[in-house]
């Protein structure tokens, strides 16, 4: 295993002189915010004890024509407030006031690894699967001689990779589409972009993870401020601490008074994670591919593996629905009672475009019966599933699964189609023969890792609540989700059906859910229609390559 030397980040200032990446540097800017967010902060609190009602923002420091030592003696007095409610834990009150970033030269590596890990923030970002990636708009790590050689090299060969499976499944993806779309496939010119979307959607497995993306970020002030203690954590510590620390600049230069709390990075060697991979994560290829083996070996053929749920979901859930109702066994029966939160033609709110659920207090019910599933995705699909925030996981230190050896997932368009495999393939083996070069030459994984590419598997434990679990399979059971996803989400599904039918049943496609609902139209996606009668097919029958 390879251990970076200890890093202790600088001060959110330009005049930090860490290393730097090679690429161009992130551009980070706050767009929209609150007008007066720490003010707010405390504001908020008073407002907890005040007699009088709510205190403004603009109370806090009073009249803006008060003597100069007046006003700086209340905002003395609103700092110490603000501090003693940091030190005491009331959070609360930092999470109101909300910052909008817009986030340029980030790579996909930071955003799975750090930004998305999460559940409390909200992105819009560019889609690899629908805007054409050009070539020079990648992370480079800070290398030299060789070993940026080399990575350039490897980058470069990724890129014209893409550009040839384009190139190469226009005809597998033509074939596939008019075959969904029979009709259309006399007006090719019309829907040629339609087909060389899907054929970039395949291709885009073998960019790296170093690939930029742009985005609007917007979080609250408390989230900010463990971003910046936690900057410091894998897997890209680096990148991590340079963008982050853009965005406390920007948060510094609007409201300079979250200065009064914000706290330092925990050091490298003092997270929790650096602690435990040098004590416990093995150090060599070999002690790495045997956790791979053993993981996959359980998972077997399955994407999505179920390995846990409570023996009474089903009575639990019949039960809860009870208690809403104040009803007993005798007069509401168990199967009545989870058709009253589960079937859409008793709970109308289910086939609502606007998700309700967790203002219902029928649907409310839901939330006591769990699973857990073992997952293997490609990174790219994982970047889109760690979306669902409310399904979270538990995804690794992502170096301590990391080998020599190719690991990657195959779409399966790519699969079924000789000379595009073929091309596949090659870009898999020299991605991983550069990733082996540049370990070799000393790089560590933090930076050799970012030659990777988005194909990389990612192995992961991941729980959920049935109420955010059926939104998510209404989501992702779309013949327009994302192909990995949806079929782990066909073998989630699948599963919860064997242990729960009476649950599983109502684990649906949206297009399902709202013909049983009676919601016109069937299919709420539009002119995005996926070309199949969806809801008159069974679970089990369920098949698709685009």
């Amino acid at each position: 295993m390879t251990l970076p030397e200890s890093r202790t980040a600088a001060t959110p200032a330009s005049g930090d002189r860490g290393p730097r990446f090679l690429s161009p540097p992130p551009e980070v800017r706050i767009t929209n915010a609150f007008e007066r967010a720490f003010d707010n902060v405390v504001a908020t609190a008073r407002t907890c004890y005040s007699g009088s009602g709510i205190v403004r923002d603009e109370q806090i420091l009073g009249d803006p024509q008060a003597p100069p030592e007046a006003r700086e003696e209340r905002a003395r007095r609103r700092d110490n407030l603000a501090r003693d409610l940091y030190q005491a834990g009331h959070h609360t009150t930092l999470q109101h006031a909300h910052f909008q970033f817009a986030l340029s030269n980030v790579s996909r590596q930071f955003l799975w690894s750090f930004l998305h890990s999460h559940p409390f923030y909200n992105s819009e970002q560019v889609s690899q699967r629908y805007v054409t990636v050009k070539p020079g708009h990648y992370a480079v790590p800070p290398l030299a001689g060789r070993a940026l050689q080399i990575y350039e090299d490897a980058v470069s060969g990724q890129q014209q990779a893409y550009e040839d499976l384009c190139r190469l499944l226009q005809g597998p993806v033509s074939s596939a589409y008019y075959a969904r779309y029979p009709a259309r496939r006399h007006y090719p010119k019309k829907y040629e972009k339609e087909v060389q979307k899907k054929a970039q959607e395949v291709a885009r497995y073998v960019l790296p993870i170093a690939t930029f993306a742009y985005l609007y970020h917007t979080i609250s002030g408390l989230t900010l401020l463990r971003y910046y203690r936690t900057c410091l954590v894998p897997d890209a510590p680096l990148e991590q601490r340079l963008v982050v620390g853009r965005m406390v600049e920007e948060l510094l230069a609007r409201e300079p008074a979250y200065a009064a709390i914000l706290e330092q990075p925990i050091p490298e060697e003092e997270t929790a994670e650096y602690r435990a991979m040098r004590e416990h994560a093995p150090r060599d290829d070999a002690g790495r591919r045997a956790f791979l083996e053993a993981f996959d070996r359980q998972l077997g053929d399955r994407v999505s593996l179920l390995v846990d749920h409570p023996a009474h979901n089903e009575e639990t859930l019949a039960q809860s629905v009870r208690e809403v109702l104040g009803a007993t066994p005798e007069r509401l029966a168990d199967d009545e009672a989870i058709a009253l939160a589960l079937d859409p033609a008793r709970n109308g709110y289910l086939g609502e475009a606007l998700n309700l659920t967790t203002l219902s207090k029928l649907s409310r019910a839901l939330v006591h019966c769990h699973y857990t599933f073992r997952k293997r995705l490609s990174h790219t699909a994982d970047s889109q599933n760690q979306r669902h925030r409310m399904t979270p996981a538990s995804r690794p230190i992502l170096e301590t699964h990391l080998t020599s050896e190719p690991d990657y997932v195959t779409p399966v368009l790519a699969a079924q189609d000789g000379p595009s495999l073929k091309r596949y393939r090659e870009s898999m083996e020299a991605s991983w023969d550069a990733f082996a070069r540049l370990r070799a030459l000393g790089v560590p994984d933090e930076f050799a890792a970012y030659v990777l590419p988005n194909a990389l598997a990612i192995r992961f434990t991941e729980s959920a609540g049935l109420l955010d679990l059926h939104h998510k399979h209404a989501m992702r059971l779309c013949y327009n989700a994302q192909e990995e996803i949806w079929r782990a989400s066909l073998d989630e599904a699948l599963q919860i059906r064997a242990v729960n039918p009476r649950i599983g049943r109502y684990l649906l496609p949206p297009c399902n859910i709202r013909q049983m609902a009676e919601s016109r139209p069937i299919c709420p996606e539009g002119r995005r229609y996926c070309g199949e009668r969806v809801w008159t097919y069974r679970l089990e029958d369920y098949r698709r390559v685009i």
